[in-house]
C-alpha cells in the first residue's frame, strides 16, 4: 500500500517523467536526486525479491516480520514502485508503453542487456525520440573492458583512487568504507540528464548519457594525469597528508579527538604560527615559504602535532578560529548528529514513513525558490503498480488483476 502523502512544494524538476530500471546505488542515487528536485520517479523492481538493496543489512528497522533496510529506504525516496517481469514479453510490453511517455530513463544493467530485451537505445528512440537514456555500468558502453562487471570498490581500484588511500607504510585502503564510486557517478549521472534536458529544448530529441563508475572517481583525482605525463610523477600514499600544500592534515588533540588543520598557502601558514605563539616559524628563513615546509614535512608536522596535542579538541578549535586558521573535528556519525551546524541547515532531517520517523540526508544543493523536499521513503515492493498502470497507462482493473495472475507483475 503506498504511504505518499500530500506535496507541500512543486520542485524545479516537476513534470518530467523518469523510468528507473536500476538497482543497487549509481542509478538509484541519480534517480533520487531528481525525485528529490521534484521529478516522479518510477522505479521498476523484480517481482517477488525487487532491488538487492532491499536486503543489504543491517542495519533493519521495522517489525520482526518485515524487515526494512536503511539502506534501500533512503536512497529510494520520493519514488513509485512498481514490480514487472522484464524478462517477460508481457513485461517489456508494459515497461515500452511507459518507455513512450518517459522523459528519462536511468539503467545500469551490464552492457548488452537492454539490447538482448529489444530495447537498446535505438529502439527506445523508435519509441520515444525524445527521451533520455542514462546509462551507468562499471565501464562504460564500450571499450576492450565493457562487457566486465564491476562495483564501486572496483571502481576505486581502477580509478587509482584506492592506490593513493592508506599510510605509506601501510596497504591501499578504501576510503571511508563507503561507495564513493556510486554517489558520485549517480551525481555525473545527473549533470549529464540535465544537459541534455537542455539540449532537447533546442533539438527536440533525446540522447545516451554514459557513465562508467571509475570516470568520475578518476575526474577527481587531482593534477595526477599531467603530473604523470609531464614528469613521470607517480603519487605514493600519504595517509593524511596532501602531496602539494603544508600543514594540511589530521592531528590528535590532547583529549584523543582529531583535527583537520589545512594551511593552502604561505598566509594561512603564517596565522598558525602566531596562533601556536611561535610567528618565528614563518619568517622567510624558516618554513615562511611553502617549498621550505615541504622540504621539511616531518619536522613540521611534528611541531604542529605536539602544539595541538597540547589542548582538548574544543580549544585548539577556538584557537584556530580566532586567528583564522581552518580548522574543523574529525567528526563521527554520532558528532554530527549533535552539531547545531547539520542541524542549522537541514543536512540530516526526519521523514515520517512506514516504519516510523527515519533521519535521513537532506536534499541538495538548497535551492532558495523551488528547493528540494522529501515526501517519503522507499516505497513497499510494487505499492504503486496498480495506480502506475491504471492511471498512466490506462489498464483496466480487469487487465491488472491479469498481468498479476501471469505473474507479470
Amino acid at each position: 500500500m503506498s504511504t505518499k502523502p500530500t506535496s507541500r512544494t512543486e520542485g524545479p524538476l516537476s513534470g518530467y517523467l523518469v523510468v528507473d530500471l536500476s538497482r543497487a546505488l549509481a542509478g538509484p542515487h541519480a534517480g533520487m536526486m531528481l525525485a528529490d528536485l521534484g521529478a516522479r520517479v518510477i522505479k521498476v523492481e523484480n517481482p517477488g525479491t525487487g532491488d538487492d538493496t532491499r536486503g543489504w543489512g543491517p542495519p533493519f528497522v521495522g517489525p520482526e516480520d518485515d524487515p526494512q533496510a536503511t539502506y534501500f529506504l533512503s536512497c529510494n525516496r520520493n519514488k513509485e514502485s512498481i514490480a514487472l517481469d522484464l524478462k517477460s514479453d508481457d513485461g517489456r510490453t508494459v515497461l515500452r508503453e511507459l518507455l513512450g511517455r518517459a522523459d528519462v530513463v536511468i539503467e545500469n544493467f551490464r552492457p548488452g542487456v537492454l539490447e538482448r530485451w529489444g530495447l537498446g537505445p535505438d529502439a527506445i528512440e523508435a519509441i520515444n525520440p525524445g527521451a533520455i537514456l542514462v546509462r551507468i555500468s562499471a565501464y562504460g558502453q564500450t571499450g576492450p573492458m565493457s562487457d566486465q562487471p564491476g562495483f564501486a570498490r572496483i571502481a576505486h581500484a581502477f580509478s587509482g583512487l584506492a592506490y593513493l588511500a592508506g599510510e605509506p607504510d601501510g596497504p591501499p585502503v578504501t576510503p571511508g568504507s563507503t561507495s564513493l564510486a556510486d554517489y558520485l557517478t549517480g551525481l555525473y549521472g545527473v549533470v549529464g540528464t540535465l544537459l541534455a534536458l537542455r539540449a532537447r529544448e533546442e533539438t527536440g530529441t533525446g540522447q545516451v548519457v554514459d557513465l562508467a563508475l571509475y570516470e568520475p572517481i578518476f575526474r577527481v583525482l587531482d593534477e595526477l594525469a599531467p603530473a604523470f605525463q609531464q614528469f613521470g610523477i607517480v603519487r605514493e600514499r600519504m595517509g593524511a597528508d596532501t602531496v602539494n600544500v603544508l600543514p594540511h592534515s589530521h592531528y590528535e588533540c590532547g583529549d584523543g579527538t582529531w583535527i583537520a588543520i589545512a594551511c593552502s598557502n604561505d598566509d594561512m601558514f603564517a596565522r598558525l604560527a602566531v596562533a601556536m605563539g611561535r610567528p618565528e616559524l614563518a619568517d622567510d628563513g624558516a618554513w615562511g615559504p611553502k617549498q621550505r615546509r615541504l622540504a621539511e614535512r616531518e619536522e613540521v608536522n611534528r611541531v604542529v602535532a605536539a602544539w595541538v596535542r597540547t589542548f582538548t579538541r574544543e580549544d585548539v578549535l577556538a584557537t584556530c578560529r580566532s586567528f583564522d586558521v581552518p580548522a574543523g573535528p574529525l567528526n563521527s556519525i554520532a558528532d554530527i548528529f549533535e552539531d547545531p551546524q547539520y542541524a542549522h541547515r537541514e543536512t540530516i532531517v526526519e521523514v515520517p514513513s512506514r516504519i516510523g520517523p527515519l533521519k535521513v540526508p537532506g536534499t541538495v544543493p538548497a535551492l532558495s525558490g523551488t528547493p528540494g523536499e522529501i515526501k517519503w521513503l522507499g516505497q513497499e515492493l510494487g505499492a504503486d503498480t496498480d495506480a502506475v498502470l491504471g492511471e498512466l497507462l490506462h489498464r483496466t482493473t480487469e487487465q491488472i488483476a491479469q498481468l498479476r495472475a501471469d505473474g507479470v507483475v
